[in-house]
């Protein structure tokens, strides 16, 4: 297979999300959405659309795209991806089929995923526990809380 092109036989899974500060939670949403074909497309929202449901993201949207394409399970990413996904961006896309977390409320699903619901394209995976953003960045807060950061320190690092 052409690393830059899918073969005409594999099926094209879409999966959208914030991604920010990518971590293992992201990775296994991937490597699970990526079992249900051979070719992989991430949507990235972006952070206008972020904020609009959940907050800003700390990882502004190039950022996010960066570390998603160099995840190994994806082929192919769509930044500042529509929320609501349509028949139109099915069809531009040709996806066959779109995966999403188990956490997503029927609502939801049909708020969102409406049109791949409707076709029978929509899988659910199970979320990873233990892990998501909100929790690394409350870790991050209690870390700097606890002075465990050793951010008395940065100016050793360089600015790195």
């Amino acid at each position: 297979m052409d690393a830059l092109t899918p073969d005409s036989g594999d099926s094209r899974v879409y999966v959208d999300m914030v991604g920010d500060l990518f971590h293992a939670g992201h990775v296994e949403l991937l490597r699970a959405a990526r079992a249900y074909g051979g070719w992989l497309i991430v949507g990235v929202l972006s952070d206008e659309t972020a904020e609009a449901y959940k907050r800003r993201p700390i990882m502004n949207l190039a950022e996010r795209v960066a570390v998603v394409e160099a995840c190994k399970y994806v082929d192919q990413v769509i930044a500042d991806a529509p929320f609501q996904v349509n028949e139109d961006f099915l069809a531009d896309h040709e996806v066959d089929i779109v995966v999403h977390g188990d956490d997503l409320t029927p609502e939801g699903a049909e708020a969102v995923y409406g049109a791949a619901l409707a076709a029978g394209k929509l899988e659910y995976v199970p979320r990873t526990s233990g892990i998501s953003t909100t929790d690394l960045i409350q870790r991050v807060i209690d870390a700097n809380a606890s002075g465990s950061l050793g951010c008395d320190r940065s100016p050793l690092l360089n600015g790195q």
